[in-house]
């Protein structure tokens, strides 16, 4: 008997169907855990979390596939209330009561390090973002010849950030005098850290560096600061503080005759609602840009460009873009991708899943093995940005040094206060 084109074609099509393994619905939801820091000093670091994971939930609103079958996904947000202690225990309840398939932390050391160290004892794959890779890994005692089993990390390094300070002060005429204001906690070790931190590479591009010691988080009283770099002439500040001891530390500065050419501060000087609560302090500053609208990449999830995406948070939070919003969103990125290629949602198909990622997302490349100092490690581009005053809202950050990811567009140069 001879068949026609079609039939054939039917009876092929038919052959295929029957073949193709068909996607089966779970019973039990897919759950991922989320820590950040959604109260307390470092709250700035996650206030956009709950807005990305209402877009997510809208990302997941057709379940996602794993292996065949596919599970309705749950998201559970966790806040480590800015505390070590808490963002543990947290994690802790997200892998042993709510049975969570995956942990994503960011913001900070004092999360993100207890949260993967939670998950690396009780053997559950975590991603984490936000923390310099430094006190990420050294600050959770990795050992570079064997890294971490469970706990995968991007973000960028001490290095990238050294970079491109420097790159900004060697822009503007200064006598090279740093003041460097390092707290007592997980980023200030590591940036005041003479082997890792800042010291030795400012020394070899001829830079001073005066560092006063450590002094605590909540620190009501810098005059002692302030009166140590006015002795040395400093007219560099740099360092690594809370957004509070940052006001702290620019208002008494100001009012004991204090003006530096150039003050560049990590962490404190991120977020729009730092600069508007320092009013005229904040015009001038600079620090580091991890994400914003100006970044020329893509969400994998969403298909929204950087600008997509900043645009989006403004119209559904009614507030300005900030830079986390990105790595929250390219967490979930990284999740999705993984879970998605894994044999199973057994931990340790998902953790090879995670540890086998070349995902595109909103803050760039990811790839694990590779990309990064440590197999644990994928590192994200960094440039610099300075504050200013705005167009759209009171002040906006300009990038104005991307000599370290000439991807990048700058918006202006750096200027001195």
């Amino acid at each position: 008997m001879s068949l026609t084109r079609r039939q054939f074609n039917q009876a092929a099509a038919a052959l295929a169907a029957g073949s193709a393994a068909p996607v089966t619905l779970a019973a039990d939801p897919l759950k991922i855990g989320y820590v950040s820091p959604q109260t307390g000093p470092l709250a700035p670091f996650g206030e956009a979390d709950k807005w990305v994971i209402d877009q997510m939930k809208a990302a997941f609103k057709d379940g996602l596939t794993v292996a065949g079958r596919k599970y309705d996904v749950q998201i559970l947000l966790k806040d480590s209330q800015s505390s070590p202690n808490r963002a543990g225990e947290v994690a802790s309840d997200l892998i042993l009561k709510d049975k969570v398939a995956l942990v994503l932390t960011a913001g900070t050391p004092e999360t993100a390090n207890p949260v993967s160290d939670a998950c690396e004892l009780n053997e559950i794959p975590c991603i984490s973002s936000v923390v310099p890779w430094q006190p990420w890994f050294f600050g959770r005692k990795g050992d570079p010849a064997k890294g971490f089993a469970w706990t995968y990390h991007f973000f960028w390094g001490l290095e990238d950030v050294i970079a491109n300070f420097t790159n900004g002060w060697k822009s503007v005429p200064t006598n090279k005098k740093v003041g460097g204001l390092f707290p007592n906690d997980g980023d200030g070790n590591a940036w005041g850290d003479k082997e890792l931190g800042f010291p030795k590479p400012l020394a070899q591009m001829g830079f001073t560096l005066l560092d006063p010691g450590r002094f605590q988080n909540g620190t009501q009283d810098f005059s002692a600061q302030i009166a140590a770099f006015k002795k040395d002439g400093v007219e560099i500040v740099t360092g690594v503080v809370i957004p509070p001891d940052a006001k702290t530390f620019l208002t008494q500065a100001r009012q004991q005759g204090f003006r530096p050419k150039v003050i560049t501060l990590g962490k404190a000087l991120l977020f729009p609602g730092a600069i508007e609560a320092l009013g005229d302090l904040g015009e001038g500053l600079t620090t580091e840009v991890w994400w914003s609208p100006s970044h020329p990449y893509t969400s994998s999830l969403t298909k929204q460009s950087a600008r997509a995406l900043a645009d989006a948070y403004e119209a559904g939070a009614k507030k300005q873009w900030t830079q986390p919003i990105g790595f929250a969103h390219a967490l979930f990125e990284v999740a999705a991708d993984a879970l998605k290629r894994s044999k199973s949602l057994k931990a340790a198909d998902v953790r090879d899943a995670v540890a086998a990622t070349a995902a595109n997302t909103v803050v760039g490349p990811v790839k694990w093995g590779g990309q990064g100092p440590f197999k644990n490690v994928s590192k994200t581009p960094l440039v610099l940005g300075q504050w200013g005053k705005g167009r759209k809202y009171k002040y906006e950050l300009t990038i104005v040094n991307n000599q370290a990811a000439k991807n990048i567009p700058t918006g202006g140069t750096m200027r001195a206060i």
